[in-house]
């Protein structure tokens, strides 16, 4: 299996590029992470791993959109709060799934990589709206 970013977007009226190149970004990853945990072997481990695997990817987005529609700043910071701590449960599950079976390795690392990029644009605009980010 080969995991590819898809062509796909979402649609966004925020004219801030990072913030859009978030939302892009998470949605391509739940899509791809759609893919990898339809091809997980057919065994009752990996049907409870993929299972949450895929709630946490797919809060990232859902939390980020969220945010969106928020009626405060505080409550803003609390769905990016929410999408990084998704964010972070992800990377555990897939660190698990590519520890526990050599066949999985490679596409754990690619998808780990882009939620290891996901965690890290997340924890930085978290830093910023709270005013502790250091220049």
């Amino acid at each position: 299996m080969t995991i590819q970013i898809s062509n796909l977007k979402t649609q966004n009226y925020n004219s801030n590029l990072k913030s859009k190149d978030l939302n892009v970004r998470s949605y391509r990853f739940s899509l791809d992470v759609i893919v990898f945990v339809n091809s997980l072997p057919n065994k009752r481990a990996f049907w409870v791993i993929g299972d949450q695997l895929l709630r946490s990817v797919t809060s990232i987005g859902a939390n980020i959109i969220e945010a969106k529609a928020s009626s405060s700043r505080r409550e803003f910071v609390k769905f990016y709060e929410i999408a990084l701590k998704s964010a972070n449960e992800s990377i555990y599950w897939l660190s698990l799934l590519k520890d526990s079976y050599n066949g999985l390795r490679v596409e754990c690392e690619i998808l780990l990589k882009e939620a290891e990029e996901i965690c890290k644009m997340l924890g930085s605009s978290v830093l910023t709206l709270k005013g502790k980010r250091k220049f």
